[in-house]
């Protein structure tokens, strides 16, 4: 039988422990930034599916005193995720008294979704179950985001990526798919990157 690589810790997850991140995924968010300049120091930005909290972790440590970082879960951050310019919200993203609160802190330069559905094993549901996250993130994106904010969402491959990418075209001025080095070799995810909100939007 085949071992499970996803048990063993990795380069990664070596990597995120040493420089205290909850998690391997911040380095997905630091390649993307990296890459495409998502993120600058002043930014107000909202981080939904947040815990246990490496993407926060980054985004805090890049923002200055005039940035700030609204994130959002069901579960709550990991205990050493604080920041005074950090507001946690604890709920879920579908829900209506939710989406109102983050739309108080708002309006955001930048939208980050590094979700993920509970997985069964079956990729049909799975991949389905992801798209319905990207999905209630590109609308966060498309109803929070200030005109030039920036979005980068996962998505399991195979989960209607060019169908969501024809859509992030009508509210960027540029969308693309982009698969991080950080992502675990036999790893289905990628990530749907929006750049430069365009003025005009149809809600």
């Amino acid at each position: 039988m085949a071992s499970n690589s996803y048990k063993k810790p990795d380069y990664w997850s070596r990597k995120a422990f040493s420089e205290s991140y909850p998690a391997r995924s911040v380095y997905k968010l630091q390649e993307i930034n990296e890459k495409f300049g998502i993120l600058k120091k002043n930014y107000n930005v909202l981080d939904l599916g947040a815990a246990p909290g490496s993407w926060t972790t980054f985004v805090l440590r890049q923002l200055d005193e005039t940035g700030h970082i609204t994130s959002i879960d069901l579960n709550p951050l990991s205990k050493d995720v604080v920041g005074n310019n950090l507001t946690f919200i604890q709920g879920d993203l579908y829900n209506e008294e939710i989406r109102k609160q983050a739309l108080e802190h708002g309006p955001y330069d930048l939208v980050i979704c590094d979700a993920a559905p509970p997985t069964t094993g079956n990729k049909t549901v799975d991949t389905a179950r992801s798209a319905g996250l990207v999905e209630l993130a590109i609308y966060y994106a498309k109803t929070m985001l200030k005109p030039n904010g920036n979005f980068a969402v996962k998505i399991f491959q195979g989960g209607d990526q060019q169908m969501f990418l024809k859509s992030m075209r009508q509210i960027f001025q540029s969308a693309r798919g982009f698969k991080p080095e950080a992502c675990r070799n036999e790893s289905f995810e990628t990530y749907l990157i929006g750049l430069n909100k365009k003025q005009q939007v149809d809600v």
